[in-house]
């Protein structure tokens, strides 16, 4: 995986070691602007931000035999596990497709998050070790949803997946999750302040 492709942004300092996964298959979209200006503001900061843009790496998202049979990683994703163990902390920028994550996102973590990598379990029992514990996240998250409607009446699923069944499982801790919702009605004055507030975040990393 190259630089250009993956995205990785050595940024000059001595601060925290950042990695920001855009989750989107979309070249464009409005998660690319948050994700650039959360990196802006972590800059500021003098954190070192390398980031990985799922739409531009080659694999297969399919589990094919789920954990039954090995499936020999893709050079893209053995670098993106070396950038997850490099990491303090991580950024994930994603929208919220049919209440979950988009394929290609869920589809990462199902060939990347593996035991071994991000737990193991203990011989039998329904005990495990979580491998990427003392990391912690931020999310950054786009609904066409308002907030609440997602909340109260879905029941957020998409959050609840990322925060508890896929990060907290392998034990990274949810530092922060921030909604900008609802995306499609929403103005360029609206979208100017969800773009402060994102590079605000970075400069809390």
């Amino acid at each position: 995986m190259s630089e250009a492709k993956s995205g990785a942004t050595p940024l000059e300092g001595d601060g925290k070691r950042i990695l920001m996964i855009l989750g989107t298959p979309k070249s464009n979209s409005f998660c690319h602007a948050l994700a650039d200006a959360y990196l802006q503001g972590a800059r500021t900061q003098g954190h070192v931000v390398r980031q990985l843009r799922l739409g531009e790496l080659r694999f297969d998202p399919v589990l094919h035999d789920g954990y039954d049979q090995g499936q020999s990683l893709e050079p893209d994703l053995l670098e993106a596990q070396r950038h997850i163990h490099w990491a303090e902390h991580l950024v994930l920028v994603y929208p919220v497709w049919w209440g979950g994550l988009p394929a290609l996102l869920k589809g990462f973590f199902d060939r990347v998050f593996l035991p071994g990598f991000a737990f193991k379990y203990r011989g039998n029992s329904a005990l495990w070790d979580k491998l990427l514990s003392g990391r912690t996240a931020d999310l950054l998250v786009t609904l066409d949803t308002p907030p609440w409607y997602f909340r109260w009446i879905y029941g957020a699923p998409a959050h609840r997946q990322m925060t508890r069944t896929i990060l907290g499982f392998s034990g990274i801790r949810t530092r922060r999750l921030a909604e900008f919702a609802p995306v499609r009605p929403s103005n360029e004055a609206q979208r100017q302040r969800w773009l402060r507030r994102a590079a605000t975040l970075g400069t809390r990393a």
